[in-house]
């Protein structure tokens, strides 16, 4: 987040303020990372602090040119999540893509060619749409589960802040202690960590953010508005087209119409999601989710969890949730 870019390099690249102008940049100031659960009235979630996919997308931009010094890859870390729709992955929810998250990702090329001062800008920089298209090419930007890269790093390092988890003061020392290793397999690069404290620390509170996205709380808020906009794409409110513009444009076009602002009321009424053994009611939902964590490396010694046994169980307790469970939310505005 914004609050952590002097950390992540104490400088913005001279080459970054053109292209953050740009309007595929500019509309995700309003595109919100915590994906729509901050709308509602869950007391955990109304004390985070806001977070929006530009200041994500800055802050990943600002880590690899931190630990690269290169271009292309720093510029498709800043455009990797031109492609995100409102709500970010509530939308996924909406796809039926909700456990691998990547639908919405195949946008991303068609987006940045549609934007002639996006292009101009590439092109003052000699880069191409398909150096900075696919970030995932780049391992420091993007790699797979459960290693670190750039883009987890920074909304586990962002959403730590947000939720309150760690201060900025011990964030500074995690961050501090990161280098660029290679993985125990030898080949692709990857952040990882000096010292096996930071590590360890590191790993568990990764871990403990990773509790949050598969809460109970977060599963229901993210299908209810799912099933939300899915009524409003049903019943014309909204188009397609709207999913990618802006958060205060679409929740404008909910609340013009009586049905969908009844249904958003529910939805920023909910306080508080129970979860049964069984269901008790048509309103009951199973949602499951991805599930989300960091099995970091440390330089000379590999992952965590190959020598801290306790994170190791505390990750395959993690990794055996169900999600069998059945979701019944209360709001402060029920429906009738």
């Amino acid at each position: 987040m914004k609050a952590l870019w002097n950390l992540y390099h104490p400088q913005i690249p001279s080459f970054l303020p053109a292209l953050a102008a740009t309007p595929p940049l500019q509309r995700l100031r309003k595109v919100g990372i915590h994906c729509g659960c901050e709308y509602t009235a869950v007391p955990s979630f109304s004390s985070w602090l806001p977070y929006s996919r530009f200041d994500h997308s800055v802050g990943v931009a600002l880590i690899i040119y931190h630990f690269t010094g290169n271009t292309a890859q720093t510029v498709s870390g800043l455009l990797h999540d031109v492609a995100t729709p409102v709500f970010a992955h509530v939308v996924d929810f909406l796809l039926g893509d909700h456990l691998r998250q990547s639908a919405t990702e195949r946008q991303t090329a068609e987006l940045i060619a549609a934007s002639p001062p996006l292009m101009t800008a590439l092109k003052s920089l000699d880069l191409t749409l398909e150096d900075v298209a696919d970030y995932h090419r780049y391992p420091i930007a993007d790699n797979d589960s459960p290693r670190l890269s750039a883009d987890r790093l920074e909304y586990t390092l962002g959403n730590l802040l947000s939720y309150g988890f760690a201060d900025q003061d011990q964030i500074c020392r995690l961050y501090g202690d990161l280098t660029v290793g290679l993985a125990e397999d030898g080949g692709e690069e990857e952040l990882s960590f000096l010292h096996a404290p930071q590590a360890a620390s590191f790993g568990r509170l990764a871990l403990s953010t990773g509790r949050v996205y598969v809460a109970p709380e977060d599963r229901f808020a993210m299908e209810t508005l799912a099933r939300l906009l899915k009524a409003a794409l049903q019943r014309g409110i909204l188009t397609p087209a709207d999913l990618w513009t802006t958060e205060p444009e679409v929740i404008a076009k909910l609340t013009a119409d009586p049905s969908c602002r009844a249904l958003w009321q529910y939805y920023t009424g909910l306080f508080r999601v129970r979860a049964l053994s069984s269901s008790s009611g048509a309103g009951a939902l199973q949602v499951r989710a991805k599930l989300r964590y960091i099995d970091p490396l440390l330089q000379g010694c590999g992952r965590l969890s190959q020598w801290d046994d306790a994170f190791s169980r505390e990750v395959a307790a993690f990794r055996s949730l169900d999600f069998s469970d059945f979701l019944e939310g209360e709001s402060k505005f029920p429906l009738h």
